[in-house]
Parts: structure tokens; sequence; C-alpha cells
């Protein structure tokens, strides 16, 4: 129940503490957006070059700003790209991802490797009910007295 509550504590505060990368802005004088597989090919060759997993999970195209936010399947790491130069304006890790895995019981599921979530559903699910039980309780912890109170006038 504590690490629930201490993670979630954290995840409420996360933007405060800066567990997520600030978002970049391009500052490149070129104005024409080069293509996601420029930005892919040159986010994998970087992160190969750390000897870190190139499987990508998402990117985050953002043509406004003139970023792609390149996240990781098997590592916090995220890179930043810039969408008209295709240089790499920021390396980051993802605190907060960490945190909300811990939080919602998925970083075992992560370690383990597992396609489904069996670890976070059962985790959730115990949870869920203990704080349930502890609210119940609590609530005839408190309710109790006063009945006994009133029943002995």
């Amino acid at each position: 129940m504590f690490l629930v509550g201490a993670t979630g504590l954290l995840i409420t505060w996360k933007d405060q503490l800066q567990f997520k990368p600030k978002s970049q802005e391009s500052v490149a004088n070129n104005r024409t957006l080069i293509s996601l597989d420029v930005i892919k090919n040159n986010a994998v060759k970087h992160i190969e070059s750390l000897n870190l997993s190139p499987e990508i999970n998402r990117i985050d195209y953002r043509p406004d700003k003139g970023i792609a936010k390149v996240r990781f399947e098997n590592h916090f790491t995220e890179l930043q790209v810039d969408c008209y130069s295709g240089e790499i304006v920021s390396e980051k890790q993802r605190t907060a991802d960490l945190i909300e895995m811990i939080h919602d019981g998925s970083i075992l599921d992560f370690l383990f490797k597992n396609q489904s979530t069996p670890i976070k559903l059962f985790y959730s699910t115990a949870t869920s009910l203990g704080l349930m039980f502890l609210s119940f309780s609590g609530f005839m912890l408190w309710l109790k007295p006063k009945q006994l109170k009133k029943l002995k006038q």
C-alpha cells in the first residue's frame, strides 16, 4: 500500500519534479519536413551507438513544434529528433514512465518480458481490493463506537 501511495504521489508531481523530458523546439533553418523513415533511421543509428536496443515503441510526431519524440520498447530512453534536419536534439530518460510502471505493477511484466500483463492485473486487483477493505474496515472502526455509545444511553 505504501508503494502505491508513494508512486501515486510521484506521478502527481512528475511535471514539477521534471521526471519527463521537456519538449525541445526545432532550430533548423530548412523548413521542409523530413520523412518518418529518416527520423526513425537517425534515432536507431544513435541509440545503437549507445549499445541500447533499437526496438521502437512509438514515435510522437509533432510537426507544429518541429520535433519527433522517439520512445523505445526495452529501455526508458527518449530521443527528440528535429523534423527538419534529422538531428538528435535531446536524449533523456523517461523517469515518469518507470514510476508509472512501478505504481501499476507492470514493471514486473516489463522485466519478465510478458506479452500480456498478468502480473499487473493481479497486482492492481489485489491492491484495489486491499484499499477497499481498508476503507470499509476503517469506516466500521469509526462507526461501531458511535453505535455502542448510542446503545449505552
